[in-house]
């Protein structure tokens, strides 16, 4: 069976963040304090750090970090709405924060998102644009933490422009890619259509059209 990952909460009250990551099956480590997190990261292997930014002594925990390479992802969670306001406070690097009061589906969205990163970040089968994440195991695809139930068809579509991030690719280019043999425009047209309905439901959009050439996935406009 596949090991759940283990969350550190370091909170003065940890209850309202540890309960709902309990429940859905994730290993939780609590502490309220900053020196005992040091601690525990030290002793521990941690996938994830969830930390109150009220949490007493917290410039223990930024002083004991380590390299960033070998620290896990911190989760912020905090009253402030702008993240350059807590670096300071932390001393390093936040991938996320949400603000209180913290409601238990939008933790568990931004833990299964960082979580999930950090797991796929040294496999090579797993391809990154953005938030865009296609896994080759399994051929699904995710907008950060919305799987986006594309078709076979689409995967490979989506996977061929992900791996020609920033290029124009043509539709003919797409349909020799996609069936091996030249078809009418009109079917990449409708695949395309079909496919950005789902990856650019969220902004900002990814798939751009460029009239007469083709389609570009970009971050960029």
């Amino acid at each position: 069976m596949p090991v759940e990952p283990n969350v550190l909460v370091v909170a003065p009250d940890h209850r309202d963040l540890t309960s709902p990551l309990s429940r859905h099956g994730y290993r939780v480590t609590s502490t309220a304090t900053g020196a005992a997190a040091v601690r525990l990261l030290d002793a521990h292997d941690v996938d994830l750090v969830v930390v109150d930014v009220d949490t007493p002594d917290l410039h223990e925990l930024a002083r004991g970090q380590r390299t960033f390479s070998e620290r896990p992802p911190v989760l912020a969670v905090t009253a402030c709405e702008f993240l350059g306001d807590l670096v300071p406070v932390l001393g390093t690097r936040i991938e996320d924060y949400i603000t209180k009061p913290c409601r238990s589906a939008e933790l568990l969205a931004r833990v299964q998102v960082l979580v999930r990163n950090r797991a796929a970040a040294g496999r090579a089968d797993v391809l990154r644009h953005g938030d865009l994440l296609l896994d080759d195991v399994v051929c699904r695809a995710w907008r950060a933490d919305r799987m986006l139930g594309v078709t076979p068809a689409e995967y490979r579509l989506l996977r061929h422009l992900l791996r020609n991030a920033d290029r124009v690719l043509s539709k003919e280019q797409l349909a020799w890619h996609l069936w091996g043999e030249s078809r009418d425009v009109n079917a990449i047209e409708r695949m395309v259509s079909r496919l950005r309905q789902k990856v650019d439901r969220t902004p900002p959009a990814l798939i751009h059209t460029h009239r007469g050439f083709g389609y570009r996935l970009s971050l960029a406009e």
